[in-house]
């Protein structure tokens, strides 16, 4: 992943918040570099982490892919079809159109990592802008991380790109060690 922002899309109400989000759905936007890994691959792993097969009763909730091109659009149905012809159960996730994306509110960008008091001062130091911090491609890789997403192989040979000092790269390490043990 190249970035990743949480926010509000899919509806008709202009600048949402959490408290009034209107017909959005809470969506996360990613940036991604398609020589790494491909559109596909990413619907797999949006299908491997929840539950197409649960219906949502508010659109705050909803399970929705929003694609940005016809061809986004042709995959995405092709991977749900597929899923419903294995699994022989409806898939209730919806595949819409892209509409305007609006950050969510700071304090919900990054959450993961905003439970590391020790990350978050590394990264604070190095991004005291908040927007900076949330646009980071370190700040999203780390986040990641923390959340117990990627090998202990991949994080070795990216650490010391992600700017952190000596303490804060143990630290990480600990993290995802510890939660791929469980």
């Amino acid at each position: 992943m190249v970035r990743t922002r949480v926010g509000y899309t899919g509806g008709t109400t202009r600048n949402p918040t959490y408290s009034h989000l209107g017909d959005h759905t809470e969506t996360v936007q990613i940036d991604y570099d398609p020589t790494r890994i491909t559109y596909k691959d990413l619907l797999d792993i949006f299908w491997k982490n929840h539950d197409p097969t649960a219906r949502s009763w508010t659109c705050q909730y909803m399970p929705v892919i929003f694609y940005h091109s016809n061809a986004q659009k042709k995959l995405a149905e092709q991977s749900k079809q597929r899923l419903e012809s294995e699994g022989k159960r409806r898939v209730y996730t919806e595949i819409l159109p892209a509409k305007e994306f609006y950050l969510a509110e700071d304090y919900h960008q990054k959450y993961y990592l905003r439970q590391i008091p020790e990350l978050m001062n590394d990264f604070k130091s190095i991004y005291p802008d908040e927007k900076d911090f949330i646009a980071s491609t370190a700040v999203a890789r780390a986040n990641g991380y923390v959340g117990g997403y990627g090998k202990i192989a991949d994080l070795q040979l990216e650490i010391k790109k992600l700017g952190l000092s000596p303490e804060g790269e143990k630290k990480l390490r600990m993290i995802l060690s510890s939660s791929q043990r469980q």
